[in-house]
C-alpha cells in the first residue's frame, strides 16, 4: 500500500538503534526524506549509512538504472535533543526543512527503573524533561507549519507502561503519563481540522539493546541464565516472542500516513497482547 508520503521531511528522534532506528528505516522506504537524530556521532553515522544503502538498494531491486536513481535524503544531526541547542541543531541542519518538518517521531530513551523514595527532585525533572517537556518543545516548534501547510504528524513514542504502569518504572510513568494527558487536550484542538494528527506509539517488549540490557540484568539478579529469563518473558506475551524494530516501523510509518488521517489522540498500544484490559 502506497502510504502517501513520499517526498516529505521527517525528524525521527533517538535513531540510531532500535525502535527509533525502525521507524526511520519504515518511513525511508516509504520515500520519506529524514533528519535522524540521537546523541551518539558514531552510531548516528552508521544508522544513516545504512538507511542510504537500503535506499540504493531498493531503488535498484524496483529496476532502476543507477543513474536514474532518486534516494529519499537522509540527514543525520548528532545532539542533544533534550537541550535548546540540540533542537535548534536540528531545525538548521544544512539541506534539512528547517522547522517545516511534515512528520516528527519523538523518542527519547526511558528514565532508570528504581525506588521512588530513593529519586530526588533532580531525577524527577531529568525524567519530565526528556520524556514529556522535550517532546512537547518539538510539538511546539513544529505543529503551526504543519497546521499551514495541511497535513502534519507526529507521533510521540512512549511506552506500554502508560496503560499497565510498572512499579519500578516511577520515573517513566509519570513522565510520559503527563505527555499522554497533553496530547490528548492538544491533538483534539484547531489543528485536528487543519490535516494534523498527534498519536502516541506504546511498544511493549521489543527485542532491542534496552531489552537485552534489561534481561540481562534480571538474569544476574535472579540467579538465572539470559536464556531462562527470555524465555519466562516470552511465554507471558500471548504472541509468544518479543516485537522487532521492523514491526514497530511500520505502524508507526502508518500513524504518518495520508490513510491515517482519521486517528488523532489515540494510543496506539504494540505489545503482542500483553496489555489484558478490555480499553
Amino acid at each position: 500500500m502506497d502510504l502517501g508520503i513520499a517526498g516529505k521531511w521527517a525528524l525521527v528522534c533517538g535513531a540510531s538503534k532500535g525502535l527509533g532506528y525502525g521507524c526511520a528505516q519504515a518511513l525511508v522506504r516509504e520515500g520519506v526524506n529524514v533528519v535522524i537524530n540521537a546523541r551518539n556521532a558514531d552510531a548516528l553515522d552508521q544508522a544513516a549509512t545504512r538507511l542510504i544503502a537500503e535506499c540504493a538498494s531498493q531503488s535498484r531491486a524496483k529496476g532502476q538504472k543507477d543513474a536514474e536513481i532518486s534516494a529519499p535524503q537522509v540527514l543525520a544531526v548528532a545532539a542533544d535533543i533534550t537541550t535548546p541547542a540540540g533542537r535548534e541543531a536540528v531545525f538548521s541542519v544544512a539541506g534539512g526543512p528547517g522547522r517545516d518538518f511534515d512528520i516528527v517521531v519523538t523518542n527519547a530513551g526511558g528514565p532508570p527503573t528504581g525506588d521512588f523514595r530513593d529519586w530526588d527532585r533532580d531525577a524527577w525533572i531529568k525524567a519530565v524533561d526528556a520524556n514529556m517537556l522535550t517532546p512537547i518543545e518539538l510539538i511546539r516548534a513544529t505543529v503551526d507549519g504543519m497546521a499551514a501547510r495541511g497535513f502534519g504528524r507526529i507521533v510521540n513514542i512512549t511506552s506500554s507502561a502508560v496503560k499497565a504502569p510498572i512499579d519500578i518504572l516511577g520515573l517513566s510513568n509519570g513522565a510520559r503519563s503527563g505527555l499522554t494527558g497533553f496530547v490528548a487536550g492538544v491533538s483534539r484542538s484547531k489543528i485536528a481540522a487543519r490535516g494534523v494528527t498527534i498519536n502516541n506509539l506504546l511498544p511493549g517488549k521489543f527485542d532491542t539493546d534496552r531489552l537485552a540490557a534489561t534481561v540481562t540484568a534480571a538474569a544476574g539478579k535472579a540467579g538465572k541464565s539470559v536464556d531462562e529469563v527470555r524465555a519466562a518473558q516470552q511465554s507471558q506475551i500471548p504472541a509468544g516472542r518479543y516485537g522487532t524494530a521492523d514491526e514497530f516501523g511500520a505502524i508507526c510509518a502508518f500513524l504518518c500516513s495520508q490513510q491515517a488521517g482519521y486517528m488523532t489522540g489515540q494510543n496506539v498500544l504494540a505489545d503482542g497482547g500483553a496489555y489484558p484490559g478490555t480499553f
